[in-house]
């Protein structure tokens, strides 16, 4: 369709380069990020995104939240729980586009969390080590399964099955 001056819409220069403000449709924001828009609506619930209804109530998400969509993919395919995200995220503002200061402190709480999360995972690979090389099955001795002897108090006969 031609305006007056001749162009279509798809040569408009907002067409051409979209603004992170732009509002996309649920549908749109699941296409772009691969993401079924149940989870979308779920993210939102967490206040993990953010959406504005029209006046038909149908939901708009401004283009800046392909970012944070990305993140929560990346994240949960890492293994990093939605509560942990969620937390990180409360540093980055919902409302507006973020800066790149925004991103650059979020950025440094995740790189910290991520610091001790390899240090527990490093930490459980060297005690499984342990114990598989160990061979006791032990739940007495076994510092794993049984720290300081804990099941003790339980009484007699297996605990853990």
């Amino acid at each position: 369709m031609s305006t007056e001056g001749g162009s279509t819409a798809g040569d408009s220069p907002a067409a051409a380069h979209p603004s992170s403000d732009d509002l996309l449709t649920v549908g749109e924001i699941s296409r772009r990020t691969g993401v079924a828009v149940s989870a979308l609506h779920f993210y939102e619930r967490m206040g993990l995104i953010v959406s504005q209804r029209t006046n038909g109530n149908q939901r708009r998400f401004p283009r800046h939240m392909i970012r944070r969509i990305s993140l929560i993919v990346m994240a949960k395919r890492v293994g990093i729980p939605l509560t942990d995200v969620q937390e990180v995220f409360s540093t980055v503002p919902l409302d507006q586009t973020p800066t790149q200061a925004d991103w650059q402190r979020m950025s440094r709480a995740w790189r910290a969390a991520l610091e001790e999360r390899r240090l527990a995972i490093e930490r459980l690979e060297r005690e499984l080590t342990g114990c598989i090389g160990c061979g006791c099955l032990s739940m007495k001795a076994c510092r794993l399964l049984n720290p300081d002897d804990e099941l003790a108090a339980a009484g007699p006969g297996p605990r853990l099955l």
